[in-house]
């Protein structure tokens, strides 16, 4: 398998990292800066320079070189020029981020506007028609969450109440009263916008941003972390393929980092929109990226566990009431010693990884626009194993009906 993989910054140089580990593909690894593409090739992979937003440029790249699909680590901005390449040259496409919402014009916090990842889903047909797979959101979250929902779905539960995705951590940064983990700039997207909700009788539909906070009890010795209502690819994908009365994402930010974020939109220094300063135009949210350091430099100052995963409530196989939370912990200082990489971006990237191996071996097949969560589970979940990552499901207490 020959991959194309577009965006060389924190995640995309850890996926290259466990990629080369495991010896089933060959990288081609292009970025904007070239230099940072040639860091990330580490000079076992050819590194190329590359204008995500070229459409042409990045179609003829994958014809020249024989790519078999173009794995994207950029931020959302580029989803749809990479996607719509990809489809143009015929080859597989997997992503991290699904395309960007629009929040409804006149009620923003009740109906969704354009979702996330409306326009992949629209090209769905053109994807079937070629018999080429778009395999989006097969990140972390999200990615491993859907999996572990589709996983529940087939062998936990004989009917779901409520898949939600809770994400926690222990990780503190020294030296910085201000460090993201992740990009800053996904990061203003996702917990900004309107957080979509999914139930049965009501389909998708937005809430205040923030809101319905809960405190919830992560494992690994994380303890109990407020987790509030987050815009994310999951609540938009596992309906689709896994029966639920409700889905729901929820991220752990905490106080400190939930006041920052209001005060940067108070300040309209969320917005993408370019404005003139000294004569230069410049989008507010990127002066903020570019006034933060770099999450992918951030590992030898960071210390503790990140753990993504999927609450799930309901009735079981036995037709008892269940409660389970299956999770993935990884502990900084594990992924800095053998990888070199900071927690949150290697548990990103190992993803696509298994995914891109279980597509080169046939275990996973498929054609047109699928999430995780539409594949079987149980190959996955094994192989995430055998990477030296092992998974968890932790059998909770079903609250009183």
């Amino acid at each position: 398998m020959r991959i194309l993989l577009v965006g060389a910054g924190g995640v995309g140089t850890a996926f290259a990292r466990i990629a080369e580990r495991r010896k089933f593909a060959e990288l081609i690894i292009a970025d904007y800066d070239l230099g940072r593409a040639q860091r990330a090739a580490g000079g076992t992979s050819l590194a190329l320079q590359l204008d995500a937003r070229d459409e042409r440029q990045v179609a003829a790249l994958l014809t020249e070189h024989s790519c078999d699909v173009l794995m994207n680590a950029t931020d959302p901005r580029f989803v749809m020029p990479l996607y719509r390449a990809a489809l143009q040259a015929g080859t597989h496409y997997l992503d991290m981020a699904m395309s960007l919402s629009r929040p409804d014009a006149d009620e923003p916090y009740g109906k969704t506007g354009v979702k996330l990842g409306d326009e992949q889903f629209g090209l769905a047909r053109q994807w079937e028609e070629r018999g080429k797979l778009a395999l989006v959101g097969i990140g972390v979250e999200p990615g491993l969450s859907d999996i572990f929902a589709r996983y529940a779905a087939d062998t936990l539960f004989s009917e779901i109440d409520e898949a939600g995705v809770r994400d926690g951590s222990s990780l503190v940064v020294a030296g910085y009263d201000f460090a993201p983990t992740f990009s800053i700039w996904a990061t203003i997207e996702e917990c900004l916008n309107p957080p979509v909700i999914w139930e049965r009788d009501r389909g998708w539909f937005t809430t205040e941003p923030f809101s319905e906070p809960e405190v919830f009890s992560f494992p690994a010795g994380i303890g109990p972390v407020e987790c509030v209502n987050v815009e994310h690819e999951e609540v938009l994908l596992i309906p689709r393929w896994v029966q639920a009365q409700r889905v729901t994402f929820k991220y752990g930010l905490g106080a400190e980092f939930i006041d920052v974020l209001r005060t940067l939109h108070k300040l309209g220094l969320d917005s993408t929109q370019p404005v003139q300063a000294g004569g230069v135009s410049v989008s507010p949210r990127d002066v903020v990226a570019a006034c933060l350091p770099d999450p992918a430099t951030l590992g030898a100052k960071m210390s503790g566990l990140t753990c993504a995963g999927t609450w799930v409530t309901g009735t079981g196989k036995d037709g008892a009431p269940r409660e389970v939370y299956l999770y993935h912990v990884v502990d900084n200082a594990w992924s800095m010693a053998e990888y070199g990489s900071q927690a949150v971006v290697w548990q990103t990237a190992v993803n696509p990884v298994v995914a891109l191996e279980l597509i080169d071996s046939g275990a996973w097949s498929g054609a047109g626009v699928l999430g995780p969560e539409a594949l079987p589970p149980q190959p996955f979940l094994e192989l995430l194993t055998d990477y030296g990552s092992p998974w968890a499901c932790e059998e909770r207490t079903p609250a009183a009906s």
